[in-house]
């Protein structure tokens, strides 16, 4: 054994003596069972100490070390900075005025508090105040709609049954809610939460239902599932947002004072960039033509679109749009 090698059996062996040992070890006994001098001992378990809940005892006049929870304890324990995201997330969700999205994961960040013993409590409360008071997360401009209460769980559950959801669904032209029967192919989080549904026995594609515009929700007695080789993620990139039409390959070109930014940024998640003098030209190939549109007008003239046609009609669209705005 190689006297690296040799070093990390010894530090090894003195997690699991630690962690083994009821009443703790001192420096001595450490010392003697991996036969090193006391020196060495004390600079293993310094280190273990970082990495471990070493706790300290007083034994008459001596000290003895113990790792106090069992080894798989020491790494399943949250630490404050994971609490205390899960704790912006969950207010996030509530200013968002996502009551479905936050309530599972409230439900998480208490079970997770609960888990936690005194000790545990007092050694995370101090960091965690901190933490949780000086992280927020961010709530864009969008829509402010939040689904019937239990909608969300009532789609879960038709996705684990493996059956159809039947609901009443008002969708945007449409003044009347319309019944409806689909097969749930995945739910989609964001600003707002969509069901991806297919009708049962169509050829007809999938298609989004906003939860908020769904009513009397409930399980249908028909069976339905999304097939196996079913792949949401791919589905989703075939459009650039949530608008469904017919895709288009899609040239951006990236000018000189805009490609610092570009090379951070991610257009699409199935996107190419090749470098031509001094500036990046983005393809992809996808739909939602107006959403492109309306992105590449935030990047303030250094994007310029060289394809297709139809996405240079659509911009066109769009700024006479902004100019009726201006009155």
């Amino acid at each position: 054994m190689t006297e690296r090698m040799a070093k990390l059996d010894r530090i090894l062996r003195l997690v699991h003596i630690l962690a083994d040992s009821g009443e703790g070890l001192t420096l001595d006994q450490m010392a003697a069972d991996l036969d090193v001098n006391r020196r060495t001992a004390e600079r293993l378990r310094d280190v273990i100490a970082l990495h471990f809940d070493l706790e300290e005892l007083q034994d008459d006049r001596h000290k003895r070390f113990r790792i106090r929870d069992a080894l798989r304890r020491v790494y399943t324990r949250p630490t404050a900075a994971e609490i205390a995201a899960l704790q912006a997330e969950v207010d996030g969700r509530v200013v968002a005025g996502q009551e479905a999205r936050a309530q599972p994961l409230a439900s998480l960040l208490a079970k997770v508090k609960a888990a936690l013993d005194d000790r545990e409590k007092r050694r995370l409360d101090p960091d965690l105040e901190a933490l949780a008071r000086l992280q927020r997360t961010m709530v864009p401009a969008g829509p402010a709609t939040t689904p019937a209460p239990g909608v969300l769980a009532v789609a879960q559950g038709a996705i684990l049954a493996g059956c159809c959801l039947e609901f009443h669904y008002r969708a945007e032209e449409s003044a009347e809610p319309k019944w409806r029967r689909v097969v749930p192919y995945g739910l989609v989080h964001g600003a707002v939460t969509y069901l991806v549904g297919k009708m049962p026995g169509h050829d007809a594609p999938p298609v989004y239902y906003r939860l908020d515009r769904m009513s009397e929700v409930h399980f249908s007695d028909m069976s339905g599932c999304a097939p196996d080789d079913w792949d949401l993620d791919g589905w989703m990139a075939q459009s650039f947002g949530i608008w469904r039409e017919d895709d288009h390959d899609v040239a951006l070109r990236v000018l000189p004072q805009g490609v610092e930014r570009a090379r951070t940024w991610r257009f699409h998640p199935a996107q190419s960039i090749d470098e031509e003098n001094g500036s990046l030209v983005i393809r992809f190939r996808a739909g939602g033509l107006r959403e492109i549109a309306e992105h590449v007008f935030s990047w303030g003239g250094e994007v310029v679109i060289e394809g297709p046609e139809a996405l240079r009609a659509v911009m066109h669209e769009r700024l006479a749009a902004g100019q009726r705005a201006l009155g």
